[in-house]
């Protein structure tokens, strides 16, 4: 489960740069097409953040669509679904977004 090794860097960097100080909440952005179970990260948040100052804070995850750009029909879309094909059934893809894992804000209290 490589969620829980994510989780652990999230909570790593966070108390990293805010300390033992208590966080209210935590917004993480995380692409559909990271591969990431965004529900492993949820439990897995709970669990590792207890006994740090992020014990109790509230989770927020944005999963942005992806984006990609075809090759073959050279035409740009959104992507939901890790099967990476565009509708014209080619898998000659650029992509463009989609695969991102950050920590966009903290909120301390």
């Amino acid at each position: 489960m490589h969620e829980l090794a994510i989780t652990e860097s999230v909570v790593d960097a966070i108390t990293d740069k805010v300390g033992d100080g208590p966080v209210a909440a935590v917004r993480l952005e995380i692409g559909k097409l990271s591969g990431v179970v965004v529900d492993s990260i949820r439990f897995c948040f709970e669990i590792v953040a207890g006994g740090t100052g992020l014990e109790g804070a509230r989770l927020d995850i944005d999963q942005p669509s992806g984006r990609a750009y075809c090759r073959e029909c050279r035409r740009e879309f959104t992507l939901d679904d890790p099967i990476l094909l565009c509708a014209c059934g080619s898998a000659d893809l650029d992509i463009l977004s989609g695969r991102e894992l950050r920590i966009v804000s903290v909120e301390v209290r």
